[in-house]
């Protein structure tokens, strides 16, 4: 029942769009297009506050693949993004090796930190999910703290390679590449993610997930999907933090701005879409970055706060709804 109900409502629901395959290569496209301006025309500012966006971009959608996608809010969001970050500063001082290998590892840490939270938390609904997830914030904190390992409470200092891979002119730019490609690759992940089967499960999930299991709806393997890949990118978010600012300390990998940011971004822009958080988090990160340099970064969370109340009242579907509602 499972299989050929999801695959009739794939059959039905299904309008023109473009398929996997082409926006895969237009996310390329997009991608190297995006490199090529930053390499022809970027300062390190621009590598910096371009970074600061896409980092925004890949952790926004990650949160949405299980929060917007499945409806499962996940408040922890800053613990996922800090297990990538300090993935990159144990794997690089244990084995020696450069980002593009930790941001793998950091994958894989991070899925399994994701499947595992899936596993103790199947049976949670709603404020007791969120509020599991909070506490996995918590706890993994207090563990980086103790770890002297990777700096414990004194943080951690990270010396950027001499070298910089051709053809960039510094590691900044080189940085900002990567995290283009990130940005691109968690995008067209989350898109071909909403438009395939899991897609359709996790949305019947979503909306009534009694409903869906009585329809014979797999939701706890969902359910576990949804957490790993999730965990999986947000993870790959925080990797390349080390290499930004060349120090880390768990007060700021653990930030309250990430989980902020990581749900309120998909909320501005529209849950449910992979358009949705890509449009939040570019509209948020870049206010935020003209704050930081006009006026302060204490005001970010403010700003932050202020837009959402903004679109909760005036677009409670965000941006992307509001088009919808107008079309």
């Amino acid at each position: 029942m499972s299989e050929t109900a999801i695959t009739a409502m794939a059959a039905r629901s299904a309008p023109r769009r473009m398929s996997h395959p082409a926006f895969w290569l237009a996310s390329i496209a997009a991608a190297l297009v995006a490199i090529i301006a930053l390499r022809a025309f970027g300062s390190e500012y621009a590598y910096f506050a371009a970074t600061f966006v896409l980092q925004y971009v890949v952790l926004a959608t990650a949160w949405n693949i299980l929060g917007g996608y499945a409806g499962y809010v996940n408040f922890g969001a800053a613990a996922f993004f800090a297990a990538g970050a300090y993935t990159t500063v144990a794997i690089g001082k244990a084995l020696g090796l450069s980002l593009l290998p930790c941001i793998a590892f950091a994958a894989a840490v991070g899925g399994a930190l994701g499947f595992g939270t899936g596993i103790l938390t199947l049976r949670l609904r709603g404020a007791y999910f969120a509020i599991a997830t909070l506490c996995l914030s918590v706890v993994l904190q207090t563990l980086v703290v103790n770890w002297d390992y990777v700096g414990g409470s004194r943080g951690a200092y990270v010396i950027r390679p001499r070298e910089v891979p051709w053809p960039f002119d510094s590691y900044s730019g080189y940085l900002c590449a990567i995290m283009v490609v990130l940005a691109a690759a968690s995008v067209a992940i989350a898109r071909s993610i909403e438009t395939s089967r899991l897609g359709l499960g996790l949305a019947a999930l979503r909306d009534d997930e009694a409903a869906a299991e009585a329809a014979g709806v797999p939701t706890l393997r969902l359910k576990l999907v949804a957490t790993t890949i999730s965990g999986a990118m947000m993870a790959v978010a925080g990797a390349p933090l080390p290499y930004l600012g060349s120090y880390v300390e768990p007060n700021s990998a653990f930030g309250l701005a990430y989980a902020v940011n990581a749900i309120a971004m998909p909320l501005i822009g529209g849950t449910g879409s992979w358009a949705g958080p890509l449009i939040g988090a570019i509209l948020l990160a870049s206010l935020q970055q003209a704050a930081t340099v006009t006026i302060s970064s204490a005001a970010n969370l403010l700003i932050v706060g202020v837009v959402l109340v903004v679109f909760v009242c005036a677009a409670p579907h965000g941006i992307i709804g509001l088009f919808r509602r107008r079309a």
